[in-house]
């Protein structure tokens, strides 16, 4: 775990670096050289001790210096190899050419040409599985943590542009009289009503939450990702014009046929996520004080259970939280734990760090943060006092790592008589979500696969005509780029079939 370094000695360095380059950049005489010279520009988070007790967002973001610094990393390659890692094919080099020379409004607005939602995307996309991994420099520099730092630079741009009230809502085509309801308003629903919005036709967005935004605002913690970022996104698509309903459920107070017939929608997206969360099926899975990360973030996420006094919610008070997984959900459970008051919180992962599907970054920050990690061990019992009905702990095996399995990763090998117990208050688990059945089982013409993700064409058409559907629904639990790339797809094959009509 790398040493902290406070914010202002990150500035310094970066201001440091500006003026170093700043004659090389006016007179554009650096060389592909001089660029692989420029050190990487670290993002400065809060002290950790301090923010793993505040809800605050913890990486606060480059400033002027450090973003042109860092933009000017860019070898600008001509085969663009990042854009193609890009599941919305961000025009990437182009918006870092124009950050390198200080023209943010050019940077955003070559951005928002593809991806509506670049402060999102700034802070949670995995960028070192996607653009970043593409990067000539990193393949250069044999790390992809040494990659241009795309994703930095794409929540700078964003950032700039919001706190400085520059944000205009995208211009949108004469209606065309059509009508486009999208279900679910996460990532892969939002993109799909700005793109068929800007086609013209009439979007409505349906959604079951009191708040626009999906697993952005239920699932992905304010100390990550803003809540008022997101609430500004969707204003952004009501300037468009496009309506939201609230409070609908699809499915329960309406249906996916009264949409496309009561309603007199011509055309309908499904985007209702993974919503259904996956429990290990081990004794004591029903006692007091076991939660799906599901539950635990959204009671914290969406209804603000930690301000105290001030939101009705409750949450479940516990000093010593055991969190069962590996991935980003996990690394968020976790460190909400430590902000809901846990005096220790222990991450229980059968396979070791290496194999951890969570984001380095959000591992790294965990770590800083005082939760303690235990590797290669995996509860069998979740152990409770009978007569209260709460959790005293869990009962755990210990693995090593045999050979590999079907996803590349060493398969965890239990470790015989290694039964061992952890004291807990509460556990958590996060071990994954699966899709959200009330869709598919309220209407028989969409057809799902044996896992219940609705099955779609390679244009995200459903077995159902004039639906489609994206994002977790369809992929399994994935990520907010991936669901974008999807409703991309999905906005251009209805805005297609629209022109038809």
């Amino acid at each position: 775990m790398a040493e902290h370094i406070d914010a202002k000695t990150l500035a310094k360095a970066g201001e440091d670096e500006y003026k170093k380059i700043e004659g090389k950049i006016a007179d554009g005489s650096l060389s592909p050289k001089d660029r692989m010279a420029i050190p990487m520009q670290v993002m400065p988070t809060g002290e950790p001790h301090v923010r793993a007790r505040q809800m605050s967002e913890v990486a606060l973001g480059y400033t002027r210096e450090q973003a042109i610094v860092e933009a000017n990393r860019c070898l600008q390659c001509k085969n663009q190899p990042c854009v193609s890692g890009c599941p919305v094919n961000v025009h990437i080099p182009q918006f870092i050419a124009h950050v390198a020379k200080g023209d943010f409004k050019a940077a955003v607005d070559e951005i928002k040409q593809t991806n509506l939602l670049p402060a999102i995307c700034g802070r949670v996309c995995p960028q070192e599985k996607q653009c970043q991994a593409q990067c000539t420099l990193g393949k250069a520099n044999k790390s992809v943590e040494k990659s241009v730092c795309i994703g930095r630079l794409e929540r700078f741009v964003a950032d700039w542009e919001r706190e400085g009230g520059k944000a205009t809502a995208p211009s949108v085509a004469p209606s065309t009289g059509k009508k486009v309801a999208v279900v679910g308003s996460g990532p892969a629903g939002l993109t799909v009503a700005a793109d068929c919005r800007r086609a013209g036709h009439d979007v409505t967005v349906f959604e079951a939450f009191h708040k626009a935004g999906g697993v952005m605002v239920y699932g992905i913690p304010e100390f990550r990702l803003p809540k008022d970022i997101v609430a500004k996104e969707v204003d952004n698509l009501k300037a468009m014009g496009v309506k939201f309903e609230m409070n609908t459920l699809v499915g329960r107070t309406t249906s996916v046929q009264q949409i496309l017939t009561d309603k007199g929608f011509d055309a309908a997206f499904i985007g209702t996520g993974a919503g259904l969360p996956k429990f290990f099926g081990i004794p004591g899975e029903n006692y007091i004080g076991v939660f799906s990360a599901n539950e635990y973030l959204t009671r914290a996420n969406l209804m603000k259970a930690y301000e105290k006094g001030v939101a009705d919610t409750p949450y479940y008070e516990a000093k010593t939280v055991v969190v069962c997984g590996g991935g980003n959900v996990a690394m968020d459970a976790a460190r909400m734990a430590l902000r809901l008051g846990a005096e220790k919180v222990y991450v229980v992962y059968r396979r070791t760090r290496t194999e951890m599907p969570a984001r380095k970054e959000e591992v790294d920050h965990a770590e800083e943060e005082g939760v303690e990690f235990r590797f290669l061990e995996n509860p069998v019992e979740i152990l409770g006092d009978k007569e209260t009905g709460r959790v005293t702990g869990i009962r755990a095996l210990s693995y090593e790592l045999g050979e590999p399995d079907a996803s590349g990763r060493r398969r965890p090998v239990e470790v015989k008589g290694s039964e061992h117990d952890i004291p807990c208050d509460a556990v958590i688990v996060a071990l994954g979500n699966n899709s959200n059945p009330l869709i598919p089982r309220t209407t028989p013409d969409i057809h799902t696969d044996p896992k219940g993700h609705i099955t779609v064409d390679e244009k995200q058409a459903t077995s159902m005509t004039k639906v489609w559907a994206g994002g977790d629904i369809v992929l399994g639990a994935a990520t907010v780029i991936l669901a974008m790339g999807e409703g991309r797809k999905a906005a251009a094959s209805i805005n297609e079939y629209l022109a038809g009509k």
